[in-house]
């Protein structure tokens, strides 16, 4: 038995309903049988295996995930794919996810030191590339071969980024690959700062300042819209793990990141589409209501929500779970018409009481805010969807051409 045998041995031991039938690489040779190695028994699990399982899904899980790791079994690859595979890409990553890495070279995690962790409990990694002498991100990507659905995430997020060349977004610069785990990493530029880092320190940030970094977030989002797609969580001020995703560098520049939520989007097409997504405290109405179609406005929303907190220094709907959100809203941003409720088409009446009904009042809550600011915060923070501003049209509002002009990014704090 050759070596490409030995991660399944050390994944299942023992389980000879989960092993039986699998072909066997022996010198060259190709044999039916059952694994028997009790000097391996003591190996951990593989990821999500039950021994509740019945025998038939244990022999179909073993088989896909020997598929995944075993040079000879399955389908003969296509010409393309046997490319990846030459290149250096994993078997399973090919076979499930060759749009993603067509026509790129695997970089190699052996040539990447790892310097610091990013964020508390992420998987982020500020890392040095010993090739290129250059400071680096790593994102992990964890990989359960065993449910496809994680590679499908995985595919999408790659595209998306390979998809994406402006100057206000994290520019993907490759994948890296473990030649010991099923674990690939995002190569991405290296930020040294983040929105939610800048607004912990309790500064101040000037108009002309709030300007020019919600000029370079609703850049990237009209961006991003124009191709069809939807980052799904736009976030600013709110503590967490892994701070904002919107990124500054040293010279003032921003860059949205992070699109492990990112979706395709065709507003002549629509689809439904997840409702989870995007942290709580920037989650637009329509998606707390349960809404599975959408389009642009869902970012746009949380650009508001961003907009709100430049000013103010905190976030703005700071809910405890979704309800208690859907409730503060209504609360500052009135309570939805009867039209809204008929295009929903249906009334949450288990969490809406249909008798308390909140008067709109957002220039009231914040009326220190100057008036072209206010007035952009009206429409970005609208119930209905279709009343809020598209990303161009938010551009192109009194706000950005008023006095004080936008800082240049030069101008922003370090």
């Amino acid at each position: 038995m050759g070596n490409c045998c030995l991660p399944l041995i050390r994944h299942f031991g023992n389980d000879e309903d989960a092993l039986e039938s699998l072909p066997l690489h022996s010198e060259g040779n190709w044999s039916h049988g059952i694994l028997r190695h009790n000097s391996l028994s003591t190996y951990t699990s593989f990821p999500n295996y039950s021994p509740s399982w019945n025998k038939e899904n244990r022999k179909k899980k073993a088989l896909y995930a020997f598929r995944g790791c075993h040079p000879g079994i399955g389908r003969i690859p296509k010409g393309g794919e046997a490319e990846l595979i030459a290149a250096g890409w994993p078997s399973w990553m090919v076979e499930d996810a060759s749009e993603a890495i067509r026509e790129w070279i695997p970089r190699k995690l052996k040539f990447f030191q790892r310097l610091r962790q990013i964020g508390e409990g992420s998987h982020v990694y500020q890392a040095l590339d010993l090739e290129n002498q250059r400071i680096v991100v790593l994102k992990k990507i964890r990989v359960n071969i065993l449910e496809p659905e994680t590679i499908r995430f995985m595919s999408r997020e790659i595209r998306i980024l390979r998809s994406l060349h402006h100057p206000n977004i994290i520019k993907l610069e490759g994948v890296v690959v473990s030649e010991f785990s099923y674990s690939l990493y995002l190569l991405l530029e290296y930020m040294e700062h983040d929105l939610a880092g800048l607004g912990s320190t309790g500064l101040k940030f000037t108009e002309a300042q709030v300007k020019s970094y919600m000029k370079q977030i609703l850049c990237g989002l009209n961006y991003c819209h124009r191709q069809g797609i939807l980052h799904h969580d736009i976030k600013g001020f709110q503590p967490s793990l892994t701070g904002s995703n919107i990124l500054l560098d040293g010279n003032g520049h921003l860059k949205i990141a992070d699109f492990g939520l990112g979706n395709f989007y065709n507003p002549q097409k629509v689809r439904p589409l997840s409702t989870s997504v995007i942290t709580l405290w920037y989650r637009a109405p329509e998606l707390l209501l349960g809404a599975t179609c959408y389009s642009g406005a869902i970012d746009l929303w949380s650009a508001g929500c961003v907009l709100g907190e430049l000013y103010t220094g905190e976030p703005i709907f700071q809910g405890t779970t979704e309800v208690d959100q859907l409730l503060r809203i209504f609360m500052i941003c009135v309570s939805p018409s009867e039209h809204y409720w008929r295009k929903l088409k249906w009334y949450p009446a288990d969490i809406i009481d249909p008798q308390k009904h909140f008067r709109r009042r957002v220039a009231e809550n914040f009326k220190a805010f100057p008036a072209p600011a206010l007035a952009l915060l009206e429409s970005l923070l609208s119930i209905d969807p279709s009343a809020r501003k598209s990303a161009v049209d938010a551009l192109n509002s009194e706000f950005f051409l008023s006095e004080p002009l936008p800082s240049k990014p030069e101008e922003l704090p370090e």
